[in-house]
């Protein structure tokens, strides 16, 4: 071939033969490049342009002229277009397709237009389209009946879109698409099925950024997809044959939202498959095009070649330089290729993205060290030319577009994924000219986002990825774990090169002025651009995301460039001084870090911008808070306090101090080594550690109230002594006027750091809500691995043993799996610096909460995402892995750092001449943890109005307190001390019972009866809020009946929902997976209950001994209500099969969980009984002999004392319990038998003693009646019923007091 002449020792043709000449002996085709004749130099130029063109040897003689344009002109017209003339014969016979014309009478492959079902709109000419309908449907404009065809879809989003083929007959309709009727076929990667009226398996998942590939065989009447060039396999075969005009149209159907560019063949496809032509025939001028680029491909090569040699070339000092033909043979191949494309309309936009944009990446380099200077010279001449802003544009589109579908490559690391196209884009948009034609551009911002893409891997691409899985205490090879360390150290260096191309392309941005009028300041495009993102993804948070929202990438993308500006700072020397700067220790450092002075407009809160219009405010909406709570005069005023004002000047931990905060802090290189394993998780007999990628603060709930909370509750050991911590006011506090309207007009890092919670909010926490659940779904499948190969060492029946590993093959699989899933969230979100800048975010913005909690009219306009993206970034460090800092040093700085006053003020903030002053009594100073301050003054703060706000704060608390060394943070904490225990009783409601029963549960851990055998010992709670809930129920004798009251019918619905679900389950006999986890859940919540009631009963006996025996009645109904549900059920393996999830054994999960509580709550009371004073007990022997159901009495609590206590309890210290209950139940039986006695003799009453007895319980008189309904009933159900209803429960009249027969009238 002609170009082997040019790689002769890396010289240019002309050199070749002279300088090696042994090559020449075995190559003579490379010798023509070399005149023979002795005066060489004359012809040199000739041999040379010979090369360049690929000419036979001595093809062009002397040239009479120098070499200009209108020469080279002159030779590809004359001698290179003859190969171009024929260069269409490579088409196939297009023989087998028809074309609809449409309106302009051209034979262009679109959308055809009245096929259109539903409401598909064309977001983006030619074919970006998106349905704004729930399901939308739409056929191209041209069928096919013979041959090989296909057309590729480029995934915007990657949710239901049925792509594939069907015959004009295929009905669209709001619900019918491609794939749902006969002659219809389509493939659906959302749901990896294959549709044909019926549907199938098929197929791998797709992600946003595929590219699918639909091709139909006619000769083989078979259907396939390919997903990025890789065949899915056949997907259908037989499909039947057609005949001429009544063929196969390629047809897409979409879901609300779903978006779609599709290519017929009006651009190069991305993965052509070989034998398959595509439906737009390409443009004829192609193969033309594509020979001139080859062309400027070889002067390139012949430069470079030079370039590496010009030592060697010094001896041919004759020889014509390079750079003297560089520029006319250059310009004249650029000439003659804008020609060609002007003439033919249309073909520049396939030309570019196709042989134009390889040429371009080929010069440039796909790794380092590029060659920009090469990329120069070629961007200098194609500038020149009057089309070259149109081929700008296409070109800067073709790499948006190839940095959206680019997959990372294991092979290619690091220089992989979008790399390559990023690379391009930022060198050449370093032209002034090329960047002002991209901002003129009307697709800059959708171009923008292009850049900000990156594609995410499904399954089978992490496989490829990430070939050897390893992790602690796994049977795999040896050699897998460094494999994979190797593996995600490359994977790493890749994301990384990627994210530092995203950081170079914004700050071009971010420089950029623009050539308009009045002048713009810096940043001004920059900021436009996030709030147009800002803008077009509001509501991408719901549960239905509204249709045209930006690919979750772009989010994420923007985020981490604006976190690292702000925390690791711009990195570009001097190039942004217009923003703030600050030298500490004759360095810069980021904003996040600086200490010292801060400061924060609060005009971003006051101001009703479109970006944030429908964001709620923690005061409720924007148009709500201006009218009930308008602020004046706020606009241009910014708020200021000093780092560290809230501390002890002894304990205060700044960026000036001695002790610097965890984020610009240095510890113990032991800590660093422990964290070199690339896997960590949680398994029952692993060798390793694991701590889960961090839960989703909205879905906190779910450490509460999913899987067994037993096991969610289990004490964690302490890796730090208790130490003492706490807040100081906020002092040196106000609001002054801002400097000038120069600084409002410039963006800010303010500005960045506002945007970046929002981003946040919407993009990065349902990432880590995803990551939590493969970290969580992989401890679980390595516990049911292990105990499988545990089963399979213990089992020796063939069959038994062939089901074993069958399941155990299943969960390698999912645990291989989620391993991959796990190291892609680490890699991509976890990097050192981002855990740095999130923690210094985290304390950032928690300062300024609390500065502004001081000013009421200010704090009620914080946007609610301010304090939910501070609650999620919390949980996300506290459980990230690996850990940003140890543990013991993240609670004691994390919390520490967030110190807050709960002292009084002197009077509210005060305005005068703009500026807001906070002054705090000296006295009143007091030191706390903030993170635990926060969550405990806020959680029922009443300005803030969403109650799901208040939630997720509670949830948090439920949460911290699981742990010990959190729990101690609360102990030592004032503001949870006097707050707390009052505040969790009030909160116990329909709402937040979950939750706040977690707590209680936590506080008052280990002294139940049974608690110890699960090593829940008294030293594992809290004395302290035990003695501090004690007191705010003996002190509030109200607010303790209201909780009392809500737990007795809490537990009684949970007990009642248990009972109906083993019920249905037993009717079936079945157990559903559904079924099975609503069982455990609602068990486990039960019995959680019932703990907290058994606490009630030990250290508040006297509210159910003493006084009226309404609570002591309910107490008893529940225990027998419970003993009844529990051995009701006939048998005890089938309940306890329901109860027993995956995982969990017998020992962990068993009736034991809900009776201990129930003995402990009897033991309790009759403790409490003996040790009082007699005439103040109410009886409680006497109460259960009441009840009227002496066999289900008898039943239950022979079944508590024949249950096997011993699987319960540690030693023999139950055997004493359970002789004083096998007392009491002797006592019973006597009591319950002598009744019955009595009964008999007196014998039942008279027709008129009936009239006086209470018709609800038939067990007492009737001695009370409602006003104003008259209606009688015994004072005890009254009361009862009084407690929820305040309604009568025959008339439903409002009861406005209850009167005792023939006493005093008594209000209810």
């Amino acid at each position: 071939m002609a170009e082997d002449g040019l790689r002769i020792g890396g010289l240019s043709s002309g050199l070749a033969l002279l300088l090696n000449s042994e090559d020449g002996k075995e190559n003579s085709s490379r010798s023509r490049f070399v005149s023979n004749c002795d005066d060489f130099g004359h012809q040199s130029v000739e041999r040379t342009l010979e090369y360049i063109f690929g000419l036979s040897n001595k093809s062009l003689g002397l040239f009479p002229c120098s070499v200009d344009r209108n020469l080279i002109r002159s030779i590809i017209q004359n001698e290179f277009a003859k190969h171009y003339s024929s260069s269409d014969a490579w088409v196939s016979d297009r023989d087998g397709i028809g074309v609809v014309d449409n309106d302009s009478g051209s034979h262009i492959v679109g959308l055809e237009e009245f096929s259109i079902c539903g409401d598909i709109k064309i977001i983006k000419p030619p074919l970006f389209v998106e349905s704004l309908a729930m399901f939308s449907s739409a056929r191209a404009n041209v069928c096919v009946w013979k041959g090989k065809w296909m057309y590729e879809v480029t995934l915007e989003t990657s949710g239901i879109q049925q792509l594939g083929w069907a015959t004009r007959s295929c009905p669209f309709t709001d619900h019918k698409g491609v794939g749902d009727a006969d002659d219809s076929y389509a493939f659906d990667g959302r749901r990896v099925k294959k549709w044909n009226k019926e549907a199938e398996l098929y197929g791998q998942s797709w992600v946003a950024g595929d590219v699918i590939g639909c091709c139909i065989d006619l000769d083989s009447d078979e259907i396939s997809f390919y997903r990025n060039g890789v065949s899915l396999g056949v997907a259908f075969s037989g499909i039947r044959k057609l005949w001429p005009g009544f063929g196969y149209y390629p047809a897409i159907s979409l879901s609300q939202g779903e978006r779609c560019e599709l290519n017929f063949g009006g651009r190069p496809f991305k993965y052509p498959i070989n034998c398959y032509l595509p439906l737009q025939a390409p443009p004829s001028i192609n193969a033309y095009a594509s020979q001139l680029l080859q062309c400027l491909s070889r002067l390139l090569g012949m430069e470079r070649a030079e370039r590496s040699s010009v030592e060697r070339s010094r001896r041919l000092k004759r020889f014509v330089g390079h750079g003297e033909i560089f520029y006319p043979v250059s310009h004249g191949i650029c000439e003659e290729l804008f020609s060609v494309l002007e003439a033919d309309a249309g073909s520049m936009e396939y030309v570019v993205w196709g042989r134009l944009l390889s040429f371009l990446m080929e010069v440039c380099g796909v790794q380092v060290p590029h060659d920009f200077s090469s990329l120069d010279r070629v961007v200098d001449v194609l500038l020149q030319f009057q089309g070259s802003p149109l081929m700008f544009e296409h070109i800067l589109n073709a790499l948006s577009c190839g940095c959206k579908t680019a997959s990372v490559i294991l092979t290619e690391c690091p220089y992989s994924g979008s790399y390559p196209y990023l690379a391009l884009a930022c060198h050449i948009l370093r032209r002034e000219e090329l960047m002002v034609l991209w901002w003129r551009y009307s697709d800059f911002k959708f171009i923008f986002e292009g850049f900000l893409s990156r594609k995410s891997p499904n399954k089978q691409d992490l496989q490829c990825m990430m070939p050897s899985v390893w992790w602690p205490g796994s049977c795999e090879d040896v050699s897998y774990e460094s494999s994979m360390m190797l593996t995600t150290s490359a994977l790493s260096d890749t994301v990384s090169k990627i994210e530092e191309k995203h950081r170079e392309l914004c700050l071009m941005v971010i420089q950029f002025i623009p050539p308009i009028s009045p002048p713009q300041f810096p940043g001004s495009v920059f900021r436009t651009f996030i709030q147009n993102i800002l803008l077009k993804n509001r509501g991408a948070d719901r549960n239905v995301p509204p249709p045209g929202i930006s690919s979750n990438s772009v989010i994420v993308s923007l985020y981490t460039v604006i976190l690292h500006f702000l925390s690791e700072e711009f990195a570009m020397g001097d190039t942004c001084s217009w923003l703030k700067s600050s030298d500490i220790d004759g360095r810069d450092v980021g904003f996040l870090h600086r200490g010292g002075q801060q400061s924060f407009p609060i005009s971003l809160f006051l101001k009703n911008d479109p970006h944030r219009a429908d964001i709620s405010r923690l005061g409720g909406s924007f148009s709500h808070l201006s009218k009930s709570h308008p602020v004046y005069e706020h606009d241009a005023e910014v708020i200021r306090w000093e780092e560290g004002c809230m501390d002890d000047e002894e304990t205060r931990v700044t960026h000036f101090t001695g002790q610097k905060p965890c984020c610009c802090s240095s510890y113990d290189a032991d800590f660093t080594r422990s964290l070199k394993y690339p896997i960590r998780c949680t398994a029952k007999g692993s060798q390793g550690h694991c701590s889960a990628v961090p839960e989703r603060s909205a879905h906190v709930a779910a450490e509460c109230s999913a899987g067994s909370l037993n096991d969610e509750i289990a004490d964690k050991p302490s890796t730090s002594d208790q130490s003492d911590f706490g807040y100081r006011p906020v002092r040196h506090t106000r609001t002054v006027p801002s400097d000038s309207n120069t600084s409002a007009a410039t963006l800010r890092e303010e500005e960045l750091l506002d945007a970046l919670l929002l981003l946040y909010h919407i993009g990065l926490a349902p990432n880590f809500k995803q990551a939590s659940y493969y970290m969580s779904h992989q401890s679980q499948s390595i516990s049911l691995l292990e105990e499988t190969d545990k089963q399979i060492r213990e089992r020796a029946c063939s069959d038994q043993l062939k089901r074993l590993k069958e399941a155990r093959s299943n969960y390698r699989e999912e645990v291989i799996n989620c391993v991959r899933h796990c190291a892609w969230y680490r890699i991509s979100l976890f990097s050192r610096w981002k855990q740095r800048g999130m923690y210094a975010a985290c304390m950032w913005i928690v300062q300024l909460l609390l500065v502004l909690s001081k000013v009421d009219s200010v704090f009620i306009y914080i946007p609610e995402f301010y304090l939910e993206a501070l609650v999620d970034c919390f949980h996300v460090l506290r459980k990230s892995d690996p850990p940003f800092v140890p543990s013991s040093i993240f609670i004691k700085q994390g919390l520490s750092s967030f110190d807050v006053t709960s002292g009084r003020m002197i009077g509210s903030a005060r305005s005068h001449t703009g500026l807001y002053h906070l002054e705090v009594q000296p006295d009143s100073v007091r030191q706390s943890h903030l993170g635990v301050t926060f969550v405990v003054t806020h959680f029922n703060d009443p300005r803030i109005s969403s109650a799901d706000l208040r939630d997720l704060l509670l949830q948090s608390i439920s949460v911290l307190v699981q742990y010990k060394e959190y729990l101690e943070a609360f102990e030592t904490n004032e503001a949870a001390t006097l707050r707390m225990p009052k505040a969790l009783l009030s909160a116990f409601d329909n709402r937040s019972w979950i939750p706040v029963t977690n707590i209680l549960l936590r506080l008052c851990k280990g002294h139940g009866f049974g608690s110890s055998k699960h090593g829940e010992s008294s030293s594992s709670s809290s004395v302290i809020f035990q003695r501090l809930l004690r007191e705010a129920c003996m002190s509030d004798e109200g607010l303790f009946s209201a909780f009392l009251n809500r737990l007795f019918n809490t537990l009684s619905w949970t007990m009642t929902e248990f009972s109906v679900s083993i019920r249905e389950m037993q009717e079936k006999y079945q157990v559903s997976e559904f079924q099975q986890r609503k069982c455990s859940v609602i068990f486990d919540l039960s019995c959680n209950l019932a703990r907290v009631l058994e606490f009630c009963t030990h250290e508040i006996p006297q509210a159910f001994l003493s006084g009226a025996d309404t609570n002591l009645r309910r107490l008893t109904e529940l225990i027998v209500f419970i003993l009844n549900h529990i051995t009701s059920v006939a048998e005890a393996e089938f309940f306890d099969l329901s109860l027993r999830r995956h995982g969990q054994s017998l020992e962990k999960v068993n009736r034991g969980m809900i009776l201990s509580p129930l003995v402990g709550i009897i033991l309790n009371l009759l403790d409490s009984g003996a040790e009082a004073e007699c005439r103040l007990q109410n009886d409680v022997v006497g109460v259960f002999s009441s009840m009227d159901c002496p066999d289900t009495i008898h039943c239950g609590f022979q079944y508590l004392l024949q249950y096997n206590w011993p699987g319960s309890f540690r030693g023999e210290s139950y055997l004493a319990k359970i002789r004083q209950l096998e007392g009491f139940l002797n006592l019973l039986l006597c009591r319950i038998e002598q009744q019955a006695i009595e009964r008999t003799v007196c014998g039942e009453g008279t027709d008129g003693d009936d009239d006086s007895m209470c018709c609800i319980c038939y067990a007492s008189e009737a001695d009370a009646k409602f006003v104003p309904c008259s209606h009688r009933s015994c004072y005890g159900c009254i009361s009862r019923h009084l407690l929820n209803c305040v309604r009568c429960f025959f008339c439903n009249a409002t009861v406005v007091e209850v009167v005792k027969v023939g006493e005093n009238e008594m209000t209810p």
